[in-house]
């Protein structure tokens, strides 16, 4: 299929005008205009060009792109690498930022739901609940009654890894509010929500002392760990709906 084909209906899918972001969305760097295999993946590393390149694909669809505010524009070290390679293999970057986090179908935040076993909060309209800066925060409950520490195991089977948790496992995990990767910052719009449990993907210094002062539990179970699946159910979605070959590649990040 033409690339032009395919940002249209990436673009009205996930509607990037919609959003203040701190990167662009969409494409990111120009390839070749015919696309018959693409690669998907959280993070447009170096790891991950050199999985498309072994795949022999004309694109790479990521949550984390390039080219982000406050950084140093200039080309060297690893970005001039990592721009050469997909120039030189005339590989299409297109990442999709915020948009992808709130997509109530294929974002990281209903798709960090499924996995999690959580029931999103739907309001009149029969919408997800939402609050937080830019309605990036959902809230929700889970699909059976749990402990916290019975929520927090579950989470660690099912992410693979065990993680940070500031709270009384005993506690009842009733009403929960998530927001995947770096949005620990929204943990007080969570408290002000009055939820039992806030999920991310990452904890800072204050988080700590917050959950303890609250008495609302804070979870970080990891940036990359909490933000796999919305750019791999997008991926799926365009096999299907494209009939192209479409490879997920999850590229290990401790973080």
């Amino acid at each position: 299929m033409e690339r032009s084909e395919l940002l249209s209906w990436l673009n009205s899918t996930l509607e990037p005008a919609r959003f203040a972001d701190y990167c662009p969305n969409g494409l990111q760097v120009e390839g070749a205009n015919q696309i018959t295999k693409i690669v998907t993946g959280v993070t447009a590393s170096q790891a991950l060009i050199a999985k498309a390149v072994q795949a022999k694909a004309q694109a790479i669809l990521v949550h984390h792109g390039w080219f982000w505010r406050g950084e140093d524009p200039t080309v060297r070290g690893t970005r001039r690498q990592r721009l050469a390679n997909v120039l030189t293999h005339d590989l299409n970057l297109i990442a999709y930022h915020l948009p992808l986090d709130a997509h109530p179908q294929y974002g990281n935040n209903v798709q960090l739901a499924k996995v999690l076993g959580l029931i999103a909060h739907l309001d009149e309209k029969g919408q997800p609940v939402t609050g937080g800066a830019k309605d990036l925060v959902w809230f929700g409950s889970p699909n059976e009654p749990l402990s916290l520490g019975q929520f927090v195991a579950r989470t660690a089977q099912a992410l693979g890894r065990e993680p940070v948790v500031i709270g009384d496992p005993n506690a009842p995990c009733r009403r929960v509010a998530w927001c995947t990767g770096g949005a620990q910052g929204m943990f007080e719009a969570a408290i002000d929500a009055g939820v039992d449990l806030y999920i991310t993907g990452e904890i800072s210094e204050p988080q700590a002392h917050l959950a303890r002062e609250s008495g609302v539990a804070f979870m970080s179970a990891g940036h990359h760990a909490t933000e796999r699946y919305g750019v791999k159910a997008l991926g799926q979605a365009i096999a299907e709906r494209f009939d192209l070959e479409v490879s997920f590649f999850d590229i290990d990040n401790p973080a």
